[in-house]
């Protein structure tokens, strides 16, 4: 396979993965996926964020987040998210720590 379409392919599974997460699992709280998987959305909108910055793009992020859910925080927020229990957070504080507060 040429590189050319290794990165066609691949952002098409990427495209494919922010439609799952975004338009046909929107009940998965990024929460859930942090304690589990060790990645959220916000993760995968920072990741956008990086490499616009790394490709001289200037993105807040803010302005990634927007661009990866379709819509502010906020908006997100009130649509779909729901309040996390306490064993959640727990959770989340662990998966935080050893996914993003490493680096």
């Amino acid at each position: 396979m040429d590189r050319q379409t290794e990165i066609e392919l691949e952002a098409a599974a990427f495209r494919r993965l922010r439609q799952h997460l975004m338009q046909d699992r929107t009940d998965v709280q990024n929460i859930d996926l942090m304690n589990l998987a060790g990645f959220c959305r916000n993760c995968l909108s920072r990741w956008y964020q990086e490499a616009a910055n790394s490709k001289g793009i200037e993105m807040g992020k803010d302005e990634a987040r927007e661009i990866f859910y379709g819509m502010t925080m906020d908006a997100w927020k009130a649509n779909h998210q729901t309040e996390a229990s306490d064993a959640q957070k727990a959770d989340f504080k662990t998966a935080f720590a050893e996914n993003v507060g490493k680096g």
